[in-house]
């Protein structure tokens, strides 16, 4: 039984083999042909294997990949965003048969799990860079990683044997049937998502607790797969969220999980899909930053809020909450947004990734109205300690 809101398309998916079933399984697998897999693809692989990508039970097919591209859904109408894809290059993809299995291995060639090949198709990748990212820049990193990947896609459901180890990450290990049970185990009906790839600063404590104003719990979900190479470690991330939450949050009022998925920087469209995939862990709400998901200046700054009026409340099944750039106002001696404080920009304290870096590099403090004093402490001993 499914506890809690609907997830997408109705069903929760569970694409991990049993236990009992994985010895017989393994051994049979390693006789098959085999393809190894980047750590983007083993993200989505587990993702979708513990149905945090409900309802796909596997890596798309054409018809899925081309309305999403086209239509922001898939082939049945569903409300869906970024293809979940697996890429080949031709000469591997020659030598698989479609409606065969074969073994998706890691880097070191060990068994992860089968597809069950149904289809073999091939991809313009300019044109899914321009739908999905809306640009065919290869400077844009997922656009980068996209070019770097072969040109056959393979579809097909899947079954998972393993999933990676990150045992430092243990505590906060929910997969979405997990992390729905301890909603109703607090008796929240209400529960709001927030995505993230950085360190908490006071901005981001602020709209979060705005959200908990209106709803019962949040769901801090940072996001601990690949991510681009300048931005602030996962380890470093995770203790800055550990004492954020120690001496600012009320604890009863919030769950802390990691979301082990790659990051595509997809802008408006990984907006939408991270509200959907947070559907699927149990929210009811998700937080929409001011360039969700964006990067560079790819996308505008509302683009991420804009793009939900393409689909109806219902078929989403999960209410967005749209936030502008909260920063702190010397004047107003609090944490505003520019909805709600009137004064000139030079009485905002704002600093950006790079300036952080940069200070953070150069031993200079971060200013208590731009980060708690405890994050800061720990961001300055992982840069003292080569952390960046």
């Amino acid at each position: 039984m499914v506890v809690g809101i609907p997830p997408h398309g109705g069903r929760l998916i569970d694409r991990v083999l049993p236990d009992a079933e994985r010895a017989s399984e393994e051994r049979w697998a390693r006789a098959l042909p085999r393809i190894a897999l980047d750590s983007w693809t083993i993200s989505d692989l587990e993702l979708i294997a513990v149905g945090a990508f409900s309802p796909l039970e596997g890596f798309m097919g054409k018809d899925d990949y081309e309305s999403v591209l086209d239509r922001k859904r898939l082939a049945n109408g569903l409300p869906w965003t970024i293809p979940i894809t697996l890429a080949v290059t031709p000469a591997d993809a020659e030598r698989l048969g479609e409606g065969e299995p074969v073994a998706l291995t890691d880097q070191q060639d060990r068994v992860l799990g089968v597809l069950y090949l149904e289809q073999k198709y091939r991809v313009d990748k300019r044109r899914e860079a321009r739908a999905v990212f809306a640009t065919t820049d290869a400077a844009h990193p997922g656009v980068r990683r996209l070019y770097e990947t072969g040109d056959v896609y393979l579809a097909g459901k899947i079954s998972l044997f393993y999933r990676p180890e990150r045992r430092e990450y243990e505590p906060y290990w929910l997969n979405p049937a997990d992390s729905r049970r301890v909603f109703h185990q607090r008796g929240w009906r209400t529960i709001v998502g927030f995505q993230t790839r950085n360190p908490i600063h006071r901005a981001h404590e602020y709209i979060q607790k705005c959200a908990l104003e209106i709803v019962d719990g949040l769901f801090l979900h940072p996001l601990i797969g690949e991510t681009k190479g300048d931005d602030i470690p996962t380890p470093v991330r995770m203790r800055c969220y550990e004492v954020l939450l120690q001496h600012y949050y009320p604890l009863e009022r919030v769950v802390l999980g990691v979301y082990p998925a790659a990051m595509r920087y997809a802008g408006p469209r990984e907006a939408v899909f991270h509200a959907i995939v947070r559907k699927n862990y149990g929210c009811t709400h998700f937080i929409v930053g001011r360039d969700h998901a964006g990067v560079g200046k790819y996308y505008g700054s509302f683009d991420a809020h804009r793009i939900f009026e393409e689909f109806d409340p219902q078929e989403l099944g999960i209410t967005p909450l749209f936030f502008d750039n909260a920063f702190y106002c010397r004047r107003c001696k609090g944490m505003a947004s520019a909805k709600t404080c009137p004064h000139h920009v030079t009485d905002r304290i704002t600093l950006s990734g790079t300036e952080v870096r940069r200070r953070l590099r150069q031993g200079d403090p971060l200013p208590p109205e731009f980060t708690r004093p405890e994050v800061a402490e720990v961001l300055a001993a992982a840069f003292r300690h080569g952390g960046d």
